[in-house]
């Protein structure tokens, strides 16, 4: 069986743009597309979630489990346990490794919670 093809027809109303007009629908059909997923994971997480995107950053559980029971009780969940530690690495010139275990350590807390903008809760 032959697929018809309606390429020509399926493409009519892109015909007249441009490179650049292209290129711009395209990130904009993009960011249609992902900001609901990234709305999502603002305001649905969980700990085992967290624990989980931890272990994907090289910790161990005993370390995913510290580092997300610490973020839940300076209510910083919110702003993603990873997240949470890459800003301390930033914070402190520190690696995302370094940064995550001297957080464990309860080292480098202080001006955290200040770093995370509106956007990032």
């Amino acid at each position: 069986m032959k697929r018809a093809d309606d390429f020509d027809t399926r493409r009519e109303h892109l015909q007249g743009l441009s490179d650049r007009a292209l290129h711009e629908r395209f990130w904009s059909l993009a960011e249609r597309l992902t900001n609901p997923l990234l709305e999502m994971g603002r305001f649905y997480t969980s700990p085992s979630i967290e624990r989980s995107v931890l272990l994907r950053m090289g910790f161990s559980s005993i370390e995913a489990k510290a580092l997300v029971d610490a973020c839940l009780e300076k209510g910083l969940l919110g702003h993603g346990a990873g997240h949470v530690v890459y800003k301390a690495g930033q914070q402190s010139g520190k690696s995302v490794r370094e940064a995550g275990l001297a957080l464990i350590r309860g080292e480098g807390w202080e001006g955290l919670d200040s770093s995370f903008s509106k956007e990032d809760a």
